[in-house]
C-alpha cells in the first residue's frame, strides 16, 4: 500500500513538471567526442578549445584534463591527477574547471578522503587517502603554444606531495612544453558530524565547481553544502554561505528526514553568484533550485525554483535582457529518472521553455560566445553540442 501511494505521488510530481514546461520543439544534440573519463566540468579557453575536467575511472590517479577542439579532436593536457573511490562507491577526482587568461583553476573532489560508514548516510574519515590533494583547488598555468601543441603532461605522486607541501611544480612534455601547477587551497577532507547512533560520523568536503571574480575565487562544496571564498592574493579561504536542508516529503519511505542542498554549478551574473542546488536523496522533483548569493555578505535568496537536480546555470544575452539556461541532470520522478534537460527562462519567475532533452545524466555546460553553440558534458563520458536559437 505504501509503495503504491509513493508511486502515485511520484507520477503526480512528474506530471506537474511536464505541465510547467512551455511547449517547443526540442533542439537536436550532436556528439562532439566520447570516451571521456566521467567528465564533470567544462570551460572554454581564449583559443576556442573546450577544456574538460574528468573525474577519472575506478583506477587510482586516473583523473585527467582534456583539450577538445569544437570539431571533436581530443588531446590530453594533464593526466595522472588524483582520483579515488568515494563513500558512495564512485570515482572522485577533478571536477569543475574555470579558465581565465592562461590559468586554469580546477576543483578537486573528495576522492577517497572519506569512506562509507556502518549504515546508509554515515561516513568515516580515511586516515590514509591515496592523495594529499583531494578536496582542494589547483591552478595550472600554461601558454597558448602549449595548448596548441601538447599531447599531455603527467602528474606523479611525488608531484602531489610537493604541491601539498606548498611548492610549485613544473612539468615538461615530449615536445618541450612546460606547465606550472600550484595548490591554491587545500580544504580539510572532512569535518566532524557526530550522530546520536554513530559519534565518529563525518561530513566530507567535496569541491564541485568554481568561478573567479577579480582577485577572489568562489567554490561550491557539495559535501559541506557551502560556497567557499578564496583570496587569490593571500591564498586563504573562508566560508561565504551555507545552504540549509529541506524536509523530505518521502520520509520515512525513502531517504532521511531532510534533503541536503548539494551545491554544484556556480556563475557570476549581474554582481551576484548564481548557485545550483542539486539536492540529495531521493532527488525528487521540486526542491532543487538556483539561488542568488551576494559575494560580499553571503546573503542568499531563491532565484529559479521548482526544479529537479539542477546542476548548472548560464546567463544568455537576449537583446537588452538576460535569459537563463538551467541544466537538469534528470527530469522525472525520483533519483535519476528521465532525460537530462536544458530549460530556458526569460525571467526567473516565468515557466521554462524546453530547449533540449537529449542528454543522459549531463553534468556541466559552457557556451561559445562567438557561435552561440552550447557544449554539454555527460557523466557517461560524452561531450555534446546544441545550437540555441
Amino acid at each position: 500500500m505504501k509503495r503504491s501511494l509513493l508511486h502515485t505521488r511520484t507520477l503526480m510530481l512528474a506530471t506537474v513538471l511536464a505541465m510547467s514546461l512551455t511547449t517547443q520543439a526540442s533542439a537536436q544534440c550532436s556528439e562532439v567526442v566520447s570516451g571521456l573519463r566521467l567528465p564533470l566540468g567544462i570551460t572554454q579557453s581564449n583559443l576556442g578549445n573546450l577544456i574538460v575536467g574528468e573525474t577519472g575511472t575506478r583506477s587510482p590517479h586516473s583523473g585527467r584534463i582534456s583539450i577538445v577542439s569544437t570539431d571533436g579532436t581530443r588531446r590530453t593536457l594533464l593526466d595522472g591527477l588524483p582520483s579515488g573511490i568515494n563513500d558512495v562507491n564512485e570515482p572522485s577526482g577533478p571536477a569543475g574547471v574555470f579558465m581565465r587568461g592562461r590559468t586554469l583553476y580546477v576543483a578537486m573532489g573528495i576522492g577517497d578522503g572519506i569512506q562509507a560508514g556502518p549504515f546508509p548516510g554515515a561516513a568515516i574519515g580515511n586516515a590514509t587517502p591515496s592523495s594529499p590533494i583531494f578536496s582542494s583547488v589547483l591552478a595550472i598555468h600554461f601558454s597558448a603554444s602549449v595548448e596548441k601543441t601538447t599531447n599531455g603532461f603527467l602528474l606523479t605522486s611525488d608531484d602531489e606531495s610537493a604541491l601539498a607541501d606548498g611548492s610549485k611544480v613544473t612539468l615538461s612534455d615530449a615536445v618541450g612544453g612546460l606547465v606550472t601547477l600550484e595548490l591554491i587551497a587545500n580544504f580539510p577532507n572532512f569535518t566532524p558530524n557526530p550522530l546520536p547512533t554513530f559519534p565518529p560520523n563525518v561530513r566530507g568536503s567535496n569541491p564541485f565547481d568554481l568561478v573567479a571574480v577579480e582577485d577572489q575565487l568562489y567554490v561550491t562544496d557539495g559535501g559541506q553544502n557551502a560556497v567557499r571564498q578564496i583570496d587569490l592574493t593571500t591564498q586563504t579561504f573562508t566560508t561565504l554561505a551555507v545552504f540549509a536542508p529541506v524536509p523530505n516529503p518521502f520520509f520515512p519511505g525513502i531517504g532521511g528526514p531532510v534533503i541536503e542542498a548539494v551545491p554544484t554549478g556556480i556563475r557570476y551574473v549581474n554582481d551576484h553568484l548564481l548557485v545550483s542546488l542539486f539536492r540529495g536523496v531521493p532527488f525528487p522533483v521540486g526542491p532543487s533550485q538556483i539561488v542568488s548569493v551576494d559575494p560580499i555578505s553571503g546573503a542568499q535568496a531563491p532565484f529559479i525554483t521548482g526544479r529537479k537536480t539542477a546542476i548548472d546555470v548560464l546567463e544568455l544575452p537576449d537583446g537588452d535582457d538576460t535569459d537563463y539556461l538551467v541544466l537538469q541532470h534528470a527530469s522525472l520522478g525520483l533519483f535519476f529518472t528521465g532525460p537530462g534537460q536544458i530549460l530556458r527562462f526569460e525571467t526567473p519567475a516565468d515557466p521554462p521553455v524546453l530547449v533540449s532533452d537529449c542528454f543522459t545524466r549531463p553534468s556541466s555546460m559552457t557556451r561559445d560566445d562567438k557561435t552561440g553553440m552550447l557544449y554539454i558534458t555527460e557523466y557517461g563520458g560524452r561531450l555534446r553540442s546544441v545550437a540555441v536559437p
